[in-house]
């Protein structure tokens, strides 16, 4: 009945964990494991093959991204409802028998996310408002964060939602989600010009403009470790919590905007981006505090990384080669 698609990075224990989780906490449920490698140095492909003979294992000669990675298994998948479920995610006793049930009970779902608590118990963003420049501006000032319960000053995250009811949102996270093949077929996959991140805010939107609807469900709960594949990129700078790669997440923010919402609102959104770093940066050169020199290099860094990620998507037009 579900087809649950891991798709690892060099996350080998981890997801031996995940996988001995899911089964564990299956609730009798009919599961088809598939798990896509891409190009994992640590052994994780061979460590699926070895210890879950019977998961599928599709191995990856190149890094393909998320995107690209997911659809592959899609391609394959044998069952009416597809779960996303990333490797540093742990499934809950109950979470994949709600998830179907809901999705039984609601024909015009699309696609359901779930619940997402950090190893501490602390309530990870789970529903969504699609992004705008006015989102932005309100998470890079820390305004969201400071008032996190406010539904007004961190509307994009539902602020002062409890997360203990379903609801009808704009998208929800790929850490775990059920998708309704049915949905899948109509509108399509994934769109591959994001190698990671937007992806799913972009299969989600394309949802809902086709009358489908997209909900987080409180009764699908994981654990979620957060960023253990990024985290493997040794080469690339991240973005804040440290959890997304911040060049990965400029170019496919860039992607996003000029496909689905234009020109002017790409140009809204990087500027935003690139006016607020070169505001902190001038502010660290004419009024130095602390650390002033590693703080105007923190900041170089950012302004330079989203004019690169401007140029090299072409203003939003161009997905770079792969992987990214």
């Amino acid at each position: 009945m579900v087809s649950v698609i891991i798709v690892s990075f060099n996350t080998r224990d981890i997801l031996k964990s995940s996988i001995q989780a899911l089964r564990k906490h299956a609730d009798g449920i009919p599961l088809e494991i598939i798990v896509v490698d891409n190009d994992s140095r640590d052994g994780s492909a061979e460590m699926v093959a070895e210890q879950f003979p019977d998961v599928v294992l599709i191995a990856n000669s190149v890094n393909a991204g998320f995107a690209a990675a997911n659809n592959q298994a899609f391609a394959i998948a044998l069952h009416p409802y597809l779960v996303l479920l990333n490797p540093d995610a742990y499934i809950q006793p109950g979470s994949l028998a709600a998830s179907v049930r809901f999705m039984e009970k609601h024909q015009q779902c699309g696609i359901a996310g779930g619940k997402i608590v950090s190893p501490d118990g602390h309530l990870e963003p789970s529903a969504r408002r699609f992004p705008t420049p006015l989102s932005k501006i309100l998470t890079m000032s820390g305004v969201s964060n400071r008032f996190a319960d406010s539904p007004l000053l961190n509307r994009h995250e539902f602020g002062g939602f409890a997360h203990d009811r379903p609801m009808e949102v704009d998208w929800v996270p790929g850490t775990y989600s059920i998708i309704r093949r049915k949905m899948l077929d109509e509108i399509g996959y994934f769109d591959e010009r994001f190698f990671l991140y937007y992806e799913e805010t972009d299969l989600c939107l394309r949802a809902k403009r086709s009358g489908w609807k997209v909900y987080f469900i409180p009764d699908a709960e994981v654990i979620h470790i957060g960023g253990a594949c990024s985290k493997t990129v040794k080469d690339k700078s991240f973005d804040t919590g440290a959890s997304q790669v911040l060049s990965f997440r400029l170019r496919s923010e860039w992607l996003y905007y000029r496909k689905n919402k234009g020109l002017l609102l790409l140009l809204a959104s990087a500027g935003l981006e690139i006016g607020w770093h070169a505001m902190r940066y001038l502010k660290n050169t004419l009024l130095p505090s602390g650390d002033a020199s590693a703080k105007k290099r923190e900041t170089s860094s950012l302004l330079r990384q989203s004019i690169d990620a401007l140029n090299a998507t072409r203003l939003g037009t161009y997905s770079p080669p792969k992987p990214w």
